[in-house]
């Protein structure tokens, strides 16, 4: 079959490109929520935990994290422990008052654990369907002692929906059009993509070779640790 490929995902988890159409959208929705949740968890000094999509990678997590000032950010690349978790979160209170926001990826997991997913057995889909795991990370801190009143949000679909941000129109249009050139050049079996600052064709097979996960030495992570936000790892 004659196939070209565009880069549509929200995870970002494509190495071949920098930048999939439809991620940064997803970043935007999940950090307003935290922009929500800081205010209504600091005027009622309470713990808030939002799950947001990620199956593997932890790009839409860390970002809206860093961009909405989260205390806490839970990635599948970095396995948690609890403790460390409930570590910081105590710091964030003083003599009862305070406030602390946690963003965890659907499929972060602690140390030694595994990620919460139930078997959907539905013909011609079946699949393991993520979710739930803000629910479980409640549990696990209050039985490992978390006196703070915590409280979960689940983004959902919420995430995927909605008008784009501009950044995503302009590069779902480059790639569009793109794609079209690549037709009538009978360029098949490649994938658009994009390599700052060039749009590009990328063979599938290197599409597919590499996922794109978050580099736990990368600079990203760096500048999140400088803020002060906590992973759960030995490094906090």
């Amino acid at each position: 079959m004659n196939i070209i490929g565009v880069p549509k995902t929200i995870d970002n988890d494509l190495s071949a490109t920098d930048f999939t159409f439809g991620f940064q959208t997803a970043v935007q929705i999940a950090t307003e929520a935290v922009d929500k949740l800081v205010t209504t968890a600091a005027s009622h000094n309470r713990t808030f935990i939002l799950e947001v999509m990620g199956r593997d990678a932890g790009w839409i997590a860390l970002n809206s994290a860093i961009a909405g000032g989260a205390d806490v950010c839970l990635i599948p690349e970095i396995p948690y422990d609890i403790h460390k978790v409930i570590d910081k979160i105590e710091s964030r209170y003083h003599k009862g008052r305070g406030f602390c926001n946690i963003v965890i990826a659907e499929g972060a997991k602690p140390i030694d654990g595994e990620t919460v997913s139930s078997v959907v057995d539905e013909v011609g889909y079946a699949h393991r369907k993520l979710g739930g795991v803000a629910e479980q990370l409640k549990s696990e801190l209050k039985e490992a002692g978390l006196e703070q009143d915590t409280r979960v949000t689940v983004l959902g679909h919420l995430q995927r929906g909605g008008i784009p941000i501009a950044y995503d129109r302009v590069l779902a249009t480059q790639f569009g059009v793109k794609a079209f050139e690549m037709v009538l050049d009978k360029e098949y079996g490649k994938m658009v993509a994009y390599r700052h600052p060039n749009i590009i064709s990328v063979p599938l097979i290197e599409v597919i070779n590499k996922p794109n996960f978050v580099d736990i030495k990368g600079d990203i992570v760096k500048t999140a640790k400088g803020v002060g936000i906590c992973f759960g790892d030995k490094l906090n």
